[in-house]
This record gives C-alpha cells, sequence and structure tokens, in this order.
C-alpha cells in the first residue's frame, strides 16, 4: 500500500518513525524505485525510524560520530543539485519514556547536523506536556525541547 501510494504522489522521501519491522526482516527489500535507510530501536521492540529515498536521488547514510547508538534517530545526506548545497536529513524518535541523557544526546545530534547548508528534520518527539501556545512544559525535560526546535 506505501509503495503504491509512494509512486503515484510521487515523493522522494518518506520518514517513518515507530516501525515494528521484527528482525526477520530483510533491510535489503524496500520499496520499488527508493533506497531504504533503515535503524532499529536498540533492546526493545518497535520504535526504530527509517527514510525511504528517490533512486533519483544521489544519497548516503551519514555518521555524525557522535551518540549515534544511543538515540532513535538516522542521519542520510543527499547531493545537491549543480550550484546549490547537499541536504541533511534527519528522522528521529523520541520515546516518551526517554531518559535525559539520551535526550542531551539527541540534541548534540541535531546540533551538529544543523550546521549543514540545509536540514531536514522529521520526528516524532513524545512529550506529551508541552503547551506550544506559551512553550511551558510540565517535566524538567519538556521545558528544555521548545528552546531546541
Amino acid at each position: 500500500m506505501l509503495d503504491t501510494w509512494a509512486r503515484l504522489q510521487r515523493y522522494d522521501l518518506i520518514g517513518i518513525t515507530e516501525m515494528w519491522w521484527g528482525g526477520s526482516y530483510n533491510q535489503s527489500v524496500g520499496m520499488e524505485g527508493y533506497r531504504l535507510f533503515r535503524k532499529d530501536r536498540q533492546g526493545r521492540q518497535g520504535g526504530g525510524v527509517a527514510l525511504c529515498v528517490s533512486d533519483q536521488l544521489e544519497c548516503m547514510e551519514h555518521h555524525l560520530g557522535m551518540d549515534e547508538e544511543l538515540s532513535n534517530s538516522l542521519w542520510v545526506r543527499i547531493k545537491g543539485r549543480a550550484g546549490t548545497g547537499d541536504i541533511m536529513v534527519g528522522v528521529c524518535y523520541r520515546p516518551p519514556d526517554q531518559e535525559e541523557w539520551v535526550d542531551e544526546a539527541l540534541y548534540r545530534q541535531i546540533g551538529a547536523a544543523s550546521h549543514s547548508q540545509t536540514l531536514v528534520l522529521t520526528r516524532d518527539f513524545k512529550h506529551p506536556d508541552i503547551c506550544w501556545t506559551d512553550n511551558t512544559g510540565g517535566c524538567k525535560q519538556s521545558r528544555r525541547f521548545p528552546g531546541m526546535c
């Protein structure tokens, strides 16, 4: 279903959070016309991230070299067209029970990735107690997060 929808809409990028692919899913299998990048959540089922990139785009997974094993994030650099810079695409998932030290690792990654000329960040950050109207939150982690956006 997703592959049909993607071809009909002609999407170049499809970010997926909270994927539930089991260990039996073959990472080399993906949608026709797309390259699949995937990072499973370590130590738990579900919550992984994936990015499908059109075969028409030149791209490669990018390792920021910091704390990547700690967080549910995936970074892909897409080569820009002639005369334009590359595009960094990040797909991130933050579960609602994530510990503060893992949040810090994720924020360091986002900070490093934001040095790219162009950054596209797709995310699912579970902060249910943030009031986006006045950028306040009930817990310490939620109070800090709006400043990161």
